[in-house]
């Protein structure tokens, strides 16, 4: 396996598991605060729009160097 090869490997494996860790963590706040249903729909999309951004924005780089 060759650096590059593994660099990218550690890289989609590092920011997948920050995503889910960040996942993670609004669950946890919504559960913890007792927002309800509406609220945990509310934190999920506030918190999650940002999230969906980085990822798109990755995707077109990709895409459009490619």
């Amino acid at each position: 396996m060759s650096i590059e090869v593994f660099e990218t490997w550690s890289l989609y494996l590092g920011i997948g598991g920050l995503i889910l860790f960040m996942a993670f963590i609004m669950w946890d706040l919504a559960r913890k605060s007792g927002a309800g249903k509406f609220g945990t729909f509310v934190l999920f999309t506030a918190l999650g729009l940002g999230l969906m951004g980085f990822l798109i924005k990755t995707v077109m780089v990709e895409v459009l160097l490619s």
